[in-house]
């Protein structure tokens, strides 16, 4: 998924002076993760916002799925997700299903395996402790 190597310099960090930030609805434009990850028929976007640099990076990110394809990712960071419309279906490596809706939360831990069902169809803000993949900036 790497298109390529970013600094710190080169990414745009929420967290640059004190103070209270708003992110209204709508302010960042989510990438198409079909093409991401070589899926053509996938229905998903993602968009990650980087918040700091410090050492334990953190950022936020807007996620969104429609039915369409299954695809399956490994967590190797720690990561929360909250579905904010709609739902968002996983399984975990043992097959159990997962399904979160409006208000729900998932959390991820570190060398965690899912599938994002193909049925899924909504909308989750996150917040991961990861510096900002490049493909999805």
């Amino acid at each position: 998924m790497n298109e390529g190597t970013l600094t710190k310099m080169d990414i745009d960090y929420l967290s640059k002076k004190p103070g209270v930030q708003l992110i209204k609805a709508g302010t960042y434009q989510k990438k198409e993760l079909n093409e991401q990850l070589g899926i053509p028929n996938l229905k998903s976007q993602i968009i990650d916002v980087p918040i700091t640099s410090k050492s334990e990076a953190f950022q936020i990110g807007y996620f969104s799925m429609q039915p369409s394809e299954d695809f399956e990712f490994t967590y190797t960071f720690l990561e929360a997700k909250v579905v904010i419309s709609g739902k968002i279906i996983i399984r975990d490596d043992q097959g159990v299903k997962y399904v979160a809706e409006a208000g729900d939360v998932l959390l991820f831990t570190p060398d965690t395996t899912v599938i994002f069902d193909k049925e899924s169809d909504g909308q989750a803000i996150y917040s991961a402790h990861r510096s900002p993949e490049p493909a999805f900036l």
